[in-house]
């Protein structure tokens, strides 16, 4: 594993042992459709390309390369371990969730790649994007999308997050009661911060002749802890592969 994303051998040790972990819920039940689930969206606007393809070194392929690894998060509400020697695929996360001076573990599988042509909306657009699965032991069931949209006839781009959810039963009682009081609240923070940190970060690297450099500063820049420098400095690999 990648030294620096897994900070120490407790990290190590704890993400290892999730990679036999099973979901803590059953996909079919999403397909199904019933009330049990919370259905979230976000649509964040990016900077437009000109209609047509995707654009060599255009938001849309930048975005795309953001979205690599889970280093898009704001850390301070979420951080993700991972090894980023393994394909994106199939790739078990060890997710940091932190509310309020608390901090929990939780392990997630990623699900699904995928690059395709699909409905966003009314209409069709070109979407990039992953999604992931909890693992047992998350405070939380479902499953999560992250993806970037281009709708060619007009050239517009989007970055879009959406999820089914819904909490855990079998979790501590200590848990549950943090979940009632600002469970709700602190999820909604981190999907709205999020597609804020997306427009940032692309158009920081969009901007100047280094978006490696200039992405780094401006996820420093929108992490509200400084000290982050793992996710900052993955980033900047990222968009320049």
């Amino acid at each position: 594993m990648a030294a620096g994303l897994i900070p120490d051998e407790r990290t190590r040790r704890a993400l290892a042992r999730l990679e036999a972990a099973p979901l803590n819920f059953d996909p079919g039940e999403l397909a199904a459709g019933t009330d049990a689930w919370s259905y979230d969206e976000r649509v964040q606007p990016l900077p437009a390309e000109p209609p047509g393809p995707r654009q060599p070194g255009g938001a849309w392929e930048l975005a795309r390369r953001l979205m690599r690894g889970y280093e898009f998060a704001d850390p301070s509400l979420v951080r993700a371990y991972h090894d980023p020697a393994t394909p994106l695929e199939g790739r078990t996360l060890l997710l940091e969730v932190r509310w309020w001076g608390l901090r929990f573990r939780v392990g997630c599988r990623v699900a699904d790649v995928y690059e395709r042509v699909e409905p966003v909306g009314d209409r069709d657009a070109l979407v990039s994007g992953w999604s992931y699965r909890t693992l047992a032991g998350h405070f939380e069931q479902g499953e999560m999308h992250w993806q970037v949209a281009k709708w060619p006839e007009t050239g517009e781009v989007a970055f879009r997050l959406y999820s089914w959810s819904r909490w855990a039963r079998d979790v501590h009682p200590l848990v549950r009661a943090g979940i009632a009081l600002f469970g709700r609240r602190a999820q909604l923070r981190f999907y709205d911060r999020t597609c804020a940190r997306m427009l940032r970060l692309t158009e920081a690297a969009l901007a100047g002749t280094e978006p490696g450099a200039a992405v780094r500063t401006a996820s420093e820049r929108h992490t509200t802890s400084r000290r982050d420098d793992a996710v900052h400095d993955e980033l900047a690999r990222n968009v320049e592969r």
